[in-house]
């Protein structure tokens, strides 16, 4: 799969193509419906390539960056998701204060005449796009009729409401993972470099792989989950360990020592033995455990309830320490 950062990276003989536009933070499954749609449309056109254009940054980050959400993917995993679901390539069109001036018309002009010469733009009934928003599934249509393209736009209708990132994110603002990853068709993951703790956990005989929580991406609510940690990168000198690992994951700033930082903290479930200083992590998130995080009273009092979440996290991932 290709992956561009930028129109001036499209080779100026690619196309024609299959475009479908949004920002497809999270690649959930009403973004992964439109893909369908946009492979099944290719494949009427007599086998065309299908192209997913997003945008970095998030547009609200550039326009509203006080109101700018969460983010659910970074541009490389979501370039990654949305090959997964069908793209055969990826435009990443930087979003600045320039492009957001763009009409309506400058817009296709651009991305789907010029760029990628578009034979179909498959979109959600929602999207809009140029300046102050003012385009439109009728302004396509209009400029499908000029230019020679199909336009298709799609509802994100799922069982109970329509999907979307913003359900996302208030589900995993509550804790609740486990529809976050039905509405996302996966679990949710969170990446990192693990970073050096406070060390507790392995004092305590439950050594963590800890990574800072990124303010600016979609974490968990404080809690701790069951889930799995799977290193993409391995420490320096360190073995790989490729398969996923079962682990109970907590979520917060450690109140019980007085936390500061929030951080993302996983302990893989039976093991002491890892080498991850260093390593880049994904956490997947599959169950939660608890809710918000409590302060002890006692060491005693912790070890019971981390025990008590080991035990559930292992119960949960259907794993057994023999």
């Amino acid at each position: 799969m290709r992956v561009w950062h930028g129109l001036d990276e499209v080779s100026p003989d690619f196309g024609p193509s299959v475009v479908t536009i949004g920002n497809f933070d999270g690649v959930h499954r009403g973004h992964q419906e439109v893909l369908a749609h946009a492979r099944a449309r290719a494949a009427a056109l007599g086998g065309l390539p299908v192209v997913a254009m997003t945008f970095d940054p998030h547009p609200m980050q550039v326009l509203r960056p006080d109101r700018a959400p969460l983010m659910l993917t970074d541009p490389a995993r979501r370039a990654e998701l949305l090959g997964e679901a069908g793209a055969d390539a990826v435009l990443i069109l930087p979003f600045t204060k320039e492009v957001s001036h763009w009409t309506p018309e400058e817009f296709i002009e651009r991305t789907l005449v010029t760029a990628l010469r578009a034979k179909a733009v498959v979109v959600g009934e929602n999207f809009r796009f140029g300046h102050k928003a003012a385009g439109h599934v009728d302004t396509l249509l209009q400029a499908g009729a000029q230019y020679g393209f199909q336009v298709e736009g799609l509802s994100l209708a799922g069982a109970q409401q329509p999907w979307s990132s913003t359900y996302v994110r208030q589900k995993l603002a509550d804790g609740d993972v486990e529809a976050a990853a039905e509405a996302l068709g996966r679990p949710l993951r969170v990446t990192g470099v693990v970073v050096e703790g406070d060390k507790r956990g392995r004092e305590l005989g439950y050594p963590t792989a800890n990574i800072p929580a990124d303010p600016g991406a979609a974490v968990p609510q404080d809690g701790v989950y069951a889930g799995w940690l799977t290193v993409l990168t391995p420490a320096p000198g360190a073995p790989a360990y490729p398969d996923p690992l079962p682990a109970a994951i907590s979520v917060g700033s450690n109140p019980t020592f007085d936390g500061v930082d929030r951080r993302v903290e996983s302990y893989v479930l039976d093991r002491d033995d890892l080498e991850l200083y260093g390593a880049g992590v994904a956490i997947d998130f599959v169950a939660r455990l608890r809710g918000t995080q409590i302060r002890f009273d006692s060491i005693d009092e912790l070890l019971v309830q981390m025990k008590a979440d080991v035990d559930g996290a292992r119960r949960l991932l259907s794993t057994d320490p023999g």
